[in-house]
Order: C-alpha cells, then sequence, then structure tokens
C-alpha cells in the first residue's frame, strides 16, 4: 500500500484551520480594545497634555489619569468582550465580573478585563439558554435584572478573590519578562516574528490583544513605554512602498506614491501586505526594518504614552512624551527602519527579472494555490456575477471593520454612487456581522472563511486588497445588470448569435460614423496591458489627425451611449454585450496583440 503524501487535503485544510483559529483568537482579543481605541487616545492625550512635564501641566486635570486607567479602560474592555458572546446584556454582567480582579489587584487589569469579560457574557448567556423558556409570563424582567445581578456578583466575588491574584502574578511575570527582555537589549527580536505575523492579518491581534495591554501597565509606571511602538512603526512598510515606487514594475510601480501617503500619513498599514506577498523575499526587507528601528528606539529610549491608532507617523508624534530627545530617537527610529527596509527591498527588486505583465500571472498563481489550501476547486468558484442577485446592502469587513475596510466601502460607495444605485455600503469588524438576507460582505481572502462562517447565508466577494480590485467593478457592472432585469444566464441565451461573430462580424456591424470615443476596457489584472493598448491607438490616431478620444476603463465606468465604442476581451465583451444596451463592442482576443486595430482605425472618422 502507497504511504500517503504528507501534503494531503485533510493536512493542508488542518494548517489552514489552525490559521484560522489564531486570527479568530487574535480578532476576539483586538475586538475587545479596537472599539475602545478612542478612550485610549483621550487618556494618552490627557497624559501627554496635563501630567507633570507635559505639555500644558495641570495637576487638578491630571488626576483623571489614574482612575481611567484603573476603572475606565478595564470596564471598557470588559463591556466589549461580553457583548461579543451575548449582547449588552453580557457587557453588563462582564463589567460587573472585572471590577473584582479591578479592586482585588495593584495593576492596570487589561488583561484580567479580557478574561472576565468574555467569562460574564458566556455564562449569562448558558444561564439564558437554560431557563429562558421556562420563566412563566410576567416575570421575564424581574428573573433577568436579578440573574444578571447575581450572577455579575458572583464572578466579582471569584476574581476578587481567585482570578484577580492569578492574573496578576501572570501580569507581572510578564511583565518582569519584557522588563529582562529590554534590559538585556533583545526586544528587536521580537520584530522577527511580528513583521511576518502583521503580513497574515494579525497585526490588530498582536498591537492591540498582547502589545498594547502591557505597554499601558509601562506607561503607567514609567511614564511611556516602547512596547507602543513594536508593531505600529510605519518605517519597515514605508521602505517597501519607496522601492516599488522608484525600482517596481507595472501597477505596482504606479500605484506604490499614493499608497506611500496611506500608509505613512494615514496609518494604513494594510495597504503595503499584498507588495510584501507578491515577492515572498520582502518579508526579509520588512523584517531588518523591524529590527532595525526597535534597536534604534532602545538606544534612544524612545516610548510612546499611549497606543498610536491607526499606525501613522502622526499618531506616533502626538502620542510621544514631551521630551526633544525622545523626538528625536523615534524620528531616527522610523528612518532607519525605513532605509534599511528600502534598501533590502531596492536590491530585491532590481535583482527582479519579471515584467510588469507577470504580476498578473504571480496573483493568480497565489489565488490558485491558496484556493487548492482550503480545498476548493477553483474552476468551480462562484463568479461575481452571481452573487450580485437580491443584493441591497453591502458591507466591508475586517479584524476591526477601521482602517483599510473603512477606505473600501467609501471606494465602492463612491462607485455605487456615480451608477445611481441605491445601496446602502457600510464597514464593520467580522465579529459585529449579522447575517440577513440581502447582504453582500466584501472582505479580504484571509479573513474570507471567517466571515462565511459569520454570515453563512449571505453573499460573499473575497478581494486581495480592499484599496484595489477589480471585483469593484465587476460587483458594480452585476448589480447595474441585475437593476435592469437582466442577468447573466438570460441573457446569454437570448443573445446566442453574439458568441459566433467574427471580428469582421463585429466591424460591419459598427456605426463608425456615431463614433467619438474609443473605450479600452480593463478587467481583471490587466489594467497595464489596456493602458499600453490605449497609448498605441492614440498614437495611431494622431499620425492620421483623427480626433477621437481614447480612454482606458473599467467596467463600471462605462458611458451606455451609442457614439462609444469598447474594446475588451472576449470574456469581458460578452458581459458588456449583456449588460448595456447602447454602446458598442469591439471583441479581440488580447488587448495587446489584435491583428484588426488597423483595419478599426482606417474605418474612424
Amino acid at each position: 500500500m502507497e504511504a500517503k503524501s504528507a501534503n494531503t487535503p485533510a493536512t493542508e485544510k488542518k494548517k489552514f484551520n489552525l490559521k484560522a483559529g489564531m486570527q479568530s483568537f487574535g480578532t476576539k482579543l483586538s475586538g475587545m480594545v479596537l472599539p475602545n481605541i478612542g478612550a485610549f487616545i483621550a487618556w494618552g492625550l490627557i497624559t501627554a497634555i496635563f501630567l507633570k512635564g507635559g505639555w500644558l501641566p495641570n495637576a487638578q486635570l491630571a488626576k483623571m489619569i489614574t482612575p481611567m486607567v484603573t476603572y475606565l479602560l478595564p470596564l471598557l474592555i470588559a463591556f466589549s468582550g461580553g457583548s461579543m458572546v451575548a449582547g449588552h446584556r453580557g457587557g453588563v454582567v462582564g463589567a460587573i465580573a472585572a471590577m473584582g480582579v479591578i479592586v482585588g489587584t495593584n495593576v492596570p487589569m487589561f488583561i484580567g478585563a479580557m478574561v472576565m469579560g468574555p467569562l460574564g457574557g458566556w455564562c449569562i448567556k448558558k444561564w439564558d439558554d437554560r431557563v429562558q423558556d421556562k420563566i412563566r409570563q410576567g416575570f421575564e424582567m424581574l428573573v433577568n435584572n436579578f440573574s444578571a445581578g447575581i450572577i455579575g456578583m458572583l464572578l466579582a466575588i471569584v476574581g476578587f478573590f481567585l482570578m484577580g491574584p492569578i492574573i496578576s502574578g501572570l501580569t507581572n511575570a510578564m511583565a518582569a519578562g519584557v522588563d529582562w527582555i529590554i534590559n538585556h537589549g533583545l526586544l528587536w527580536l521580537a520584530n522577527i516574528f511580528i513583521e511576518p505575523a502583521k503580513i497574515l492579518f494579525l497585526n490588530n491581534a498582536i498591537n492591540q490583544g498582547i502589545l498594547t495591554p502591557l505597554g499601558i501597565q509601562a506607561a503607567a509606571e514609567h511614564g511611556k513605554s516602547i512596547l507602543f511602538l513594536l508593531e505600529p512603526d510605519p518605517g519597515p512598510g514605508l521602505g517597501v512602498l519607496l522601492a516599488f515606487a522608484l525600482f517596481g514594475k507595472g501597477a505596482a510601480k504606479g500605484s506604490a506614491p499614493s499608497a506611500i501617503i496611506i500608509h505613512f500619513l494615514g496609518g494604513i498599514h494594510e495597504i503595503y501586505f499584498p507588495y510584501v506577498l507578491m515577492k515572498p523575499a520582502l518579508f526579509l526587507s520588512v523584517m531588518a526594518g523591524g529590527v532595525t528601528g526597535t534597536t534604534l528606539f532602545s538606544i534612544f529610549n524612545v516610548g510612546l504614552k499611549s497606543s498610536p491608532s491607526p499606525g501613522s507617523i502622526l499618531s506616533l508624534l502626538a502620542m510621544s512624551p514631551v521630551d526633544i530627545g525622545n523626538y528625536i530617537g523615534l524620528i531616527v527610529g522610523v528612518t532607519g527602519a525605513t532605509a534599511v527596509s528600502f534598501l533590502i527591498s531596492a536590491f530585491i527588486l532590481r535583482r527582479d527579472k519579471g515584467t510588469g505583465d507577470e504580476l498578473a500571472a504571480s496573483e493568480a498563481k497565489m489565488k490558485s494555490m491558496k484556493a487548492e489550501a482550503k480545498g476548493q476547486d477553483v474552476a468551480a468558484a462562484k463568479d461575481v456575477m452571481s452573487q450580485a442577485k437580491g443584493i441591497k446592502q453591502i458591507i466591508f469587513a475586517c479584524d476591526a471593520g477601521m482602517g483599510s475596510s473603512a477606505m473600501g466601502a467609501s471606494i465602492l460607495r463612491d462607485k455605487v454612487k456615480k451608477a445611481g444605485l441605491d445601496l446602502s455600503v457600510t464597514n464593520t469588524a467580522i465579529s459585529n456581522l449579522q447575517d440577513k438576507p440581502g447582504l453582500l460582505v466584501v472582505t479580504q481572502e484571509e479573513l474570507a472563511d471567517r466571515a462565511k462562517k459569520q454570515t453563512p447565508d449571505a453573499a460573499h466577494v473575497a478581494v486581495e486588497n480592499f484599496l484595489n480590485s477589480p471585483k469593484y467593478d465587476e460587483i458594480i457592472a452585476s448589480l447595474k445588470a441585475e437593476a435592469v432585469g437582466g442577468t447573466d444566464e438570460t441573457a446569454t441565451k437570448e443573445t446566442p448569435k453574439a458568441k459566433q461573430e467574427t471580428p469582421e462580424d463585429e466591424l460591419n456591424d459598427i456605426d463608425f460614423d456615431k463614433i467619438t470615443e474609443v473605450d479600452f476596457l480593463h478587467h481583471d489584472q490587466n489594467i497595464g496591458s489596456a493602458t499600453m493598448a490605449q497609448a498605441t491607438f492614440r498614437s495611431e490616431l494622431r499620425k492620421l489627425n483623427k480626433d477621437v478620444k481614447v480612454r482606458n476603463v473599467a467596467i463600471g465606468e462605462i458611458d451606455d451611449k451609442d457614439h462609444v465604442l469598447i474594446i475588451a476581451s472576449k470574456e469581458t465583451a460578452r458581459r458588456v454585450k449583456l449588460q448595456f444596451a447602447n454602446v458598442q463592442v469591439y471583441t479581440v482576443d488580447g488587448l495587446l496583440n489584435a491583428t484588426n486595430y488597423d483595419k478599426l482605425i482606417e474605418k474612424l472618422k
């Protein structure tokens, strides 16, 4: 009997589930902190401004600092944790339970709140599941209020006498371990693990779930903490993006400058993740950049008052203590991380023999590998067209429901508005998704499995990058098609003739007397090909002094008028014919290698 291969589908599925489990656990941790990040920032600003040595020292206002870090922040975390399990009622019980560990210890109880909050929510949920259907009519409010109060009280007592000392001991042990690592100059080792984990979408879990609670405790004791800088440092990602802007090719090079602004000033680190995933050797760049930045922060004794969110250079400066040495060290650390990441990235990109056209092939290969790892048949994957049926609301979902998902929602919202569609487009955390009919959930491929588990009855579209996905145009085109009552299947049956038309037939069908605009239609990843074809076509028109507008457009940007001629590949042209009534269409095998462009140009006025 043949031995089974190590990489069996079951093994691959187990690996994937482990990764999904890690992401899910990390999401739960960060989900307790991120909804309350405004409170953390408020505490950090109050500390930076009013504490002795701050921007505007004020002893009276500084009295808010200790109660906020001791009571307000842990209680908010506990309430969020309980709410995640059992709604508002779970949040209330979770907050009561957390009060026991808060009062029973003398250190900020962020980790205790992360334990007691969900525990309180779980206990009240189990109670309700057991007794709700047994409560007599008219006694619901009495039972619900007293059960929440009694369970909360018991958990608070358990927290005070049992969980408080245990969690306090663990917290002190972890803090001592961190102090030992810092004192021995070994903190840079953390970035060897942090940078790759960030790109695998564990960034929020690492920062908000682990580093922020430990950093808050250190900042309460020492006034600042370097732990707030380990994950939010924008230097490693900035170096990668700068290298792509100077030495990249194709669409990656063209999009890098705008990505730099979004990353460095906007603080949306997710935008550089696809660039690293395109060329895995760049993991070395961000790891080396992170190690360099942390080393320089340690040498200059740099720290922040609170966690910066988002990870923008502006947020880092705002959370810095008012100390010229800290500001200098902060800038030196970020600059050093950027420089090292840039140099390694530049070396990798300059040695890269690929062309811009090969980027699409590598992304397609990566999609195929991910699908195979999930046990999916790529050929049987659902088309975006089928996902648009009956959609009434679109939600972008990510770990935190902030950052890149908010920007992705903004991009699609603008496209929906321009298309004249009456649809709600919002963003939220995956944990807050609610399954309901007419919902389309857009999420990143790495998080798609969790989103589907949260909303099994919703339609789902997975994208590689929230900020630059060709699937948005497919969604818009599909929604527009449904709005006028057309579907892919019915229209195909009604227009079998369109499939059999030759290029010569299409040339004869085009009314060239009306054409004043020619649009090269890009689809999926052929943006670069459409741009090059557009430039060549326009150049040939100018040589013949023909005044025809030439554009490079996405399917959602088509102006459905008979004076517009669309040039598209076979599959894309088929969709245009199905979804638009007035535009004229010319089909080619490839935008760059079409043989009849000379005949087309000759016929244009």
